[in-house]
């Protein structure tokens, strides 16, 4: 069996930090990694409209955001098909049928979906198409085959839903489509990366976020006003870790080479944090050196983004060729599962012979 991976993002905006800690570093290394046979990365762009039907422009106009963001990141397109959500019909067609393998209580048991309703505010009235989006995001797995799905530890519960989908559809109509494994970061500081506000999960919405895009001068502005521990208000005062943003990016985005180079008084994350326990050690210390590892990693990939800025319909082009090889894939999927549904009804020569038979006099 190919080892095949499928991960994605919705179009809402420009990607940031959580986004790359949380997958997008990872997805590079996979791709570099030479284990797996295909990747397919999506714009998600027909599930992000289920949230912003009033407003399309938005998600038409993130569409090249979050194409120059995973360009600028290192995803290579010689070796990731890049596509769009919605310029593949196969993937709704699927969803279509999926919906008939999960009841709407196992969906609402879903804890994702709970704080996606939630945050929204769609408690009194779900629109229906992001009732459904588990679904959508079934299919859009399932029609790639994807044996692999490296995502953030909030959609395990999706990556959960969408093998008991696959395992009912195999049960009914015989073994055609692939339970998926799903893939979490490997570093525990990058699971959930918090907002520069301390919230517990970055977003857009709530505006704690450090954009990939940001410059030199606008990260180094959000860091400076990042949460850190609320009693900590004199440089000689014990300092607590537990929720101290300046720390929990330390852990995420610190190598053992940052201590030496970046800053000569420490030897070690754990040494700096060993300190600023103890007390003697400022807040304005640690997001100084924070501020540095920050931009060493965000220098190249705002230099790759200005590059690509450079040639927009390049970009297109790359997304109108990655479109196309994913759609023949779906299409491949989707025509095994009519067969297997028994509702390929012009490709099925022993019905039309048999109903043919039937009616004749």
């Amino acid at each position: 069996m190919e080892k095949i991976i499928l991960t994605g993002d919705r179009p809402t905006g420009k990607l940031h930090l959580g986004h790359y800690v949380g997958s997008l570093s990872r997805r590079v290394l996979l791709q570099n990694s030479g284990e797996f046979d295909k990747i397919y990365v999506m714009i998600a762009d027909a599930q992000a409209l289920t949230d912003n039907a009033d407003n399309p422009e938005k998600i038409r106009q993130n569409i090249v955001e979050v194409a120059l963001d995973y360009l600028s990141v290192g995803i290579d397109p010689t070796k990731t098909d890049i596509f769009i959500q919605s310029a593949v019909p196969e993937l709704a067609e699927l969803a279509f049928y999926f919906m008939n393998m999960v009841s709407v209580s196992r969906v609402q048991r879903n804890p994702t979906v709970k704080t996606e309703i939630a945050m929204r505010g769609f408690e009194k009235s779900i629109p229906m198409g992001f009732f459904c989006y588990p679904v959508s995001q079934a299919s859009d797995i399932a029609s790639f085959r994807a044996t692999t799905v490296p995502v953030g530890e909030d959609q395990a519960p999706m990556i959960e839903l969408t093998r008991e989908i696959v395992q009912r559809f195999n049960h009914i109509y015989g073994d055609t489509l692939v339970e998926p494994e799903i893939l979490l970061p490997e570093n525990s500081a990058c699971l959930r990366l918090p907002g520069t506000d301390g919230k517990a999960k970055m977003s857009k919405s709530l505006g704690n976020c450090i954009y990939l895009s940001d410059t030199a001068k606008e990260v180094a502005k959000k860091v400076k006003s990042m949460y850190t521990d609320p009693l900590h208000l004199n440089v000689s005062d014990p300092g607590h870790l537990e929720g101290n943003c300046p720390f929990i990016y330390l852990d995420a985005f610190s190598r053992p080479e940052h201590f030496g180079t970046l800053t000569t008084d420490y030897q070690s994350l754990d040494e700096m944090k060993d300190h600023y326990t103890r007390g003697g050690l400022g807040d304005g210390t640690v997001k100084k050196l924070l501020i540095a590892i920050l931009e060493e990693e965000l220098a190249p990939i705002r230099a790759r983004r200005a590059e690509y800025e450079s040639d927009i319909p390049g970009v297109f082009e790359i997304l109108r060729k990655g479109t196309e090889i994913a759609r023949e894939a779906a299409a491949d999927t989707l025509s095994d599962v009519r067969k297997a549904m028994r509702i390929n009804y012009f490709d099925d020569v022993e019905l039309i012979a048999e109903q043919a038979k039937k009616y004749q006099k």
